[in-house]
């Protein structure tokens, strides 16, 4: 089984980097292939439509979304959104390769407010490529992270819970 997680912040040593960091290191002890796609790694392009020549890394971005078979996404909240360049990336995914697939979601937000509201845009989004997502997102709060940690222990198991559930439900499909 092919795994790619997706840290969807553009912006450096970002929260939904580590919340996502913990759980590329949680998927590594399954016996999955998985790749990162961290957006705060900057150098991916914008869409600028169907043309050929975008660089290497936003190419393989989209093939390695593509390729798999569990996506496993985390997105900030920014003006009751998830990220542009979140929504950016998906961009260059052909929604034509991707039906069957599996997601879970990771939403982080500085207070408790939107996170059911992203949830339904990102579950939009994943039907509308055909993905399967798992229906018990983890919403996060920033407090939550601290010092370029994830420093609340439940936190970290609901994350871990959510890559178990998500990769048993891809089993299943």
């Amino acid at each position: 089984m092919k795994v790619v997680v997706i840290s969807g912040s553009p912006r450096e040593n970002a929260n939904t980097e580590i919340m996502m960091k913990h759980v590329v290191n949680y998927v590594k002890q399954k016996d999955v292939e998985v790749k990162f796609v961290n957006l705060s790694e900057g150098g991916f392009e914008y869409y600028r439509g169907w043309v050929n020549d975008y660089n290497e890394k936003t190419l393989q971005a989209a093939k390695d979304i593509t390729e798999a078979d569990v996506w496993l996404i985390g997105t900030p909240i920014y003006n009751s959104m998830y990220s542009a360049a979140l929504k950016n990336l998906f961009e260059f995914v052909n929604y034509k390769e991707t039906e069957g697939k599996t997601a879970g979601l990771s939403i982080i937000a500085s207070g408790m407010i939107g996170f059911t509201d992203v949830q339904t845009l990102l579950t939009q989004l994943m039907s509308y490529f055909r993905v399967i997502t798992n229906p018990t997102p983890v919403f996060v709060t920033a407090d939550k992270i601290a010092d370029g940690e994830i420093t609340d222990e439940d936190v970290k198991s609901r994350l871990n819970e959510m890559v178990d559930k998500t990769l048993e439900l891809a089993k299943r499909n």
